[in-house]
């Protein structure tokens, strides 16, 4: 009997203290396992940090003892580090969360606008396509099928802003700059002759530019008749005669007493004998033009009328 209690009291002896250690060995392994948790959220959150562990945010409160552990042994610290631990993960697992979905919303967002910018670029080279090789757009044909009615246009843009000048470059650059741009102190009278001199020169683009500013801001002065007029042959000359029977057109209506009304009127129906219109309309023009300005035409353009009658065969 005394053999069996000794036995006794040594088997619970030993039994206290592998079972302590065998606790503690269970802790110390949820601790590691959760430390290499909360280092490989810590490299996909902050991939500079270099490996460093930083503090938790929530702290546990140390007054509060694990039950059935006495305060201060190695089981309480080791629980205490593990919800620490678990709340630290939880909360770096939360912020990974938010900012993978701010994330997406960028990339969503940003794709958007890709798509949006790659419809635009591709309808300003689709417009880019249209332009011709003079540098005119290519636009349909103007129909006048009742002179003098207006003809109509594909847009409502003057013809300036249709067919843009571009800013000369290299030697281009070198012929407008050899023309001399007058100073007389009429801003109307120098335009025109410094888009005349610009037309004589060929540089059609810089005389459009020119001979529209002084049509549109001037169009009281004497010259705003002779500047629409010469725009006209400027298209024509370059080889746009849609945009050229528009611009005699305007002068001709906006200001059918100007001096170069009968001119843009003249010129009206050569624009549209190059545009293969019906010899009907092109032989109303003449009627009209005879009609109108008979006594003001120069010989020059009554032969010019002759002629034109008889290739159109009007009556």
């Amino acid at each position: 009997m005394r053999f069996l209690i000794v036995a006794a009291g040594v088997t619970a002896a030993i039994a206290g203290p592998v079972a302590a250690q065998a606790q503690t060995t269970a802790v110390e392994g949820r601790v590691d396992r959760l430390e290499r948790e909360m280092r490989a959220v810590q490299r996909k959150v902050f991939p500079g940090g270099a490996g460093q562990t930083i503090e938790p945010q929530i702290v546990p409160d140390t007054s509060i003892e694990a039950p059935g552990v006495p305060s201060g042994s190695p089981v309480a610290d080791l629980t205490q580090r593990v919800a620490a631990l678990e709340n630290q993960v939880q909360s770096l697992t939360g912020q990974v969360e938010q900012d993978g979905y701010r994330l997406k919303q960028l990339e969503d967002g940003f794709s958007a606008y890709k798509r949006a910018t790659d419809a635009r670029l591709k309808a300003l080279e689709d417009n880019g396509a249209q332009i011709g090789a003079s540098g005119d757009p290519v636009i349909a044909p103007v129909d006048i099928s009742e002179a003098p009615a207006r003809p109509t246009r594909p847009a409502s843009r003057p013809p300036a802003e249709e067919a843009p000048a571009a800013k000369p470059t290299g030697t281009r650059a070198q012929q407008v700059a050899a023309i001399q741009k007058p100073n007389s102190g009429d801003p109307a009278e120098d335009g025109y002759t410094y888009g005349y001199r610009l037309w004589q020169a060929k540089l059609y683009p810089e005389a459009r530019r020119e001979l529209e500013a002084v049509a549109t801001k001037y169009p009281q002065h004497r010259r705003a008749s002779f500047s629409q007029n010469l725009l006209g042959r400027a298209y024509l000359d370059a080889g746009a005669p849609s945009l050229a029977a528009v611009a005699f057109y305007e002068n001709y209506k906006k200001n059918p007493n100007g001096e170069r009304a009968p001119d843009s009127l003249y010129y009206l129906a050569q624009a549209l004998t190059k545009l293969k219109k019906p010899a009907s309309e092109v032989c109303k023009v003449y009627t009209e033009l005879d009609q109108l300005y008979g006594e003001r035409l120069s010989a020059e353009m009554k032969n010019g009328i002759a002629e034109g009658r008889v290739a159109q065969k009007c009556k």
